[in-house]
């Protein structure tokens, strides 16, 4: 590809057309925008009037949306600025101007909340004293009922969307299990969908607690697409196509964790500690093709934590305070398009 765009740019300075190319700068002058490069994918990505319109020096085509290809006269790279012809300018003009149908705008049509371990699987176990009984506090439960409890909340404020669970009961779905369930729903163009996974600490060390969120790191690479459901004319750009779409679930992860994150501090900040926002290659967010967080909500191996871990009050309070996280992400999610303005 470098190659191509050298070989174009000797070419148009040989001939004097750069006389028919104009800045993008100033073409854009009027337009509120945002442009990004990837020096290391060499392409550009152009955020306008809600489109996203991704390009790569040299070739002869640009992706609106990630979806429509469209053909262009290459856009140049010349001493640090993207020159257009008068041509491809007209082009991204008329895409710029296109009104998409708000039924159109993307939507998230579908949440699936993962209530940890169940079944044989008991997950960490802490214990705590209630009344001058010792009672064992088992992970798996506390997670059920916190995931039943923002299923129900979701449920009631969008009766539109799909709200799922892995598990409603006390049962143990695997690891494998649980990613294939959301990995094999197939959504419209303009539909998404989210996955929150719940779960709670253990340490040998008796004085850690608090919750904390988990999302991939970034420099994580995975295959998002599966090249079977792409459809033949672009199977050329796959790797392209992949690539945006990972770097997009990884905005949004990390955007829906910090909603979730800031939500349970409001919530609880208080009664315990926020151990902040941290990346992992956990399997279940590293599995699921889509933007995924894992939550630890608190320590059943700390003593007082493990207290309130055991309070009905104080998982309502969990609960809320990730139902309000998710919706926050909804919100945002929906009235910015995606996050494309």
């Amino acid at each position: 590809m470098k190659k191509l765009a050298i070989l174009i740019l000797l070419l148009f300075q040989m001939t004097g057309v750069f006389s028919d190319y104009r800045e993008l700068s100033d073409v854009l002058k009027d337009f509120k925008y945002i442009l990004e490069w990837d020096d290391l994918r060499g392409y550009g990505l152009l955020d306008i009037a809600g489109r996203r319109i991704t390009f790569k020096i040299g070739l002869p085509w640009v992706l609106v949306d990630y979806r429509e290809k469209i053909d262009i006269e290459p856009i140049i790279l010349k001493n640090g600025a993207v020159l257009l012809s008068e041509k491809t300018i007209s082009v991204l003009k008329k895409v710029i101007s296109e009104k998409k149908r708000s039924e159109n705008y993307p939507h998230i049509s579908m949440i699936m909340i993962d209530p940890g371990h169940g079944g044989k699987d008991p997950g960490t176990i802490g214990s705590v004293v209630l009344h001058g009984k010792r009672k064992e506090l088992k992970e798996k439960d506390i997670v059920l009922e916190i995931g039943l409890k923002v299923d129900e909340l979701l449920s009631r404020k969008y009766p539109d969307k799909k709200i799922v669970m892995t598990r409603t009961k006390d049962r143990y779905p695997t690891l494998e299990e649980r990613v294939k369930m959301a990995n094999r729903i197939n959504l419209a163009e303009n539909e998404a969908m989210i996955f929150i996974s719940i779960h709670a600490n253990a340490s040998f060390n008796k004085k850690a607690k608090g919750f904390e969120i988990w999302y991939l790191p970034p420099n994580y690479r995975r295959n998002v697409l599966n090249k079977d459901t792409v459809s033949q004319e672009k199977q050329e750009i796959l790797p392209i196509l992949n690539s945006m779409l990972e770097e997009e679930y990884t905005v949004e992860s990390v955007t829906l964790a910090r909603d979730i994150m800031n939500s349970l501090k409001k919530a609880v900040g208080r009664e315990t500690q926020d151990r902040g926002l941290k990346a992992r290659e956990w399997y279940v967010v590293r599995k699921a093709k889509m933007p995924s967080v894992l939550i630890e909500v608190g320590f059943v191996t700390n003593p007082r934590e493990a207290v309130l871990l055991s309070s009905k009050r104080y998982l309502m309070k969990l609960s809320k305070a990730i139902y309000n996280g998710i919706c926050s992400f909804i919100d945002q999610f929906e009235n910015t398009r995606g996050f494309t303005e």
